[in-house]
């Protein structure tokens, strides 16, 4: 709703600025030719050219700056901590009091109508936190923490984007952000604290095998098994993410499988270390 009444209040102001110039400029093109009097034209450049333009232009910038700080106040009991990777996102919820996070990757839940505490850093370079439905950029850098605090008034899910260049797969570096309901927020974290499934299908448990004989759980962690790789995406419960390579693709199962047969092609230069070896 800020971010709502934000669009429309600097919507309004741009368009009296835009307005008041041309309509001066087609009045004296168009409708009165004549030469102005000196009198008029002084007039006209102090109000026209210096009091309304200052007036609307502060005005617009006072009101931006009032609901900045809302950005900055403290969460209420949840923290995320959302590292910047090339080109995906490590996440972390810490419910307050927990001792251990629940790790998540490239996807950002968050309950409705409470602040939500987000740290931000970088690993490599500089990267730029943004979902513009629900508050502004923040830069994020590697060494050093920054801070920003979100509250979204209504369930819904919406779309983050990196918003610093990163490198060569900066513009698929997307995540999805989805606002729940407080206790559909606090099942849906529990579930994600739990391991992962065991494979119940011939198929699931042939493709465990694979996935622990190419040596996968080198990079890739999976709760509940034998993988606990920390330089890759956590994996435990990607199957109920709604995309997959950091907003890259869907989430159905021939998403998985292109993603798994072309991740090179789909995303230019992420290849799984496994491959580069």
């Amino acid at each position: 709703m800020v971010l709502d009444n934000l669009f429309w209040v600097m919507l309004i102001g741009g368009v009296s600025l835009w307005l008041l110039v041309n309509g001066l400029f087609f009045y004296v093109t168009r409708v009165n030719q004549s030469a102005l009097s000196r009198q008029f034209a002084n007039w006209l450049i102090v109000i026209g050219g210096v009091v309304f333009p200052t007036t609307v232009l502060g005005g617009l910038l006072t009101y931006g700056l009032f609901i900045m700080p809302d950005q900055r106040t403290p969460g209420q009991g949840l923290t995320l901590r959302v590292r910047g990777e090339q080109w995906w996102w490590r996440v972390e919820y810490w419910p307050e009091g927990a001792e251990s996070p629940i790790i998540s990757a490239n996807e950002i839940r968050l309950p409705a109508n409470r602040r939500s505490e987000i740290v931000l850093d970088a690993a490599r370079v500089i990267h730029s936190f943004w979902i513009p439905a629900l508050g502004g950029k923040m830069d994020m850098f590697p060494g050093r923490e920054t801070r920003m605090s979100l509250a979204p008034e209504r369930a819904g899910s919406w779309r983050g984007q990196c918003a610093e260049f990163c490198g060569t797969s900066h513009a698929w570096m997307a995540f999805e952000v989805v606002a729940m309901p407080p206790d559909d927020f606090k099942r849906w974290l529990e579930a994600q604290a739990a391991p992962a499934k065991s494979p119940t299908t011939a198929a699931a448990r042939r493709g465990a095998r694979i996935f622990a004989r190419e040596g996968c759980g080198a990079c890739h962690a999976v709760r509940g098994t034998a993988a606990r790789g920390a330089v890759g995406p956590d994996l435990t419960h990607v199957g109920s993410r709604l995309s997959l390579g950091a907003g890259t693709l869907g989430a159905t199962l021939e998403d998985f499988e292109t993603w798994i047969a072309h991740t090179g092609t789909v995303k230019p230069e992420w290849k799984c270390l496994s491959m580069i070896i």
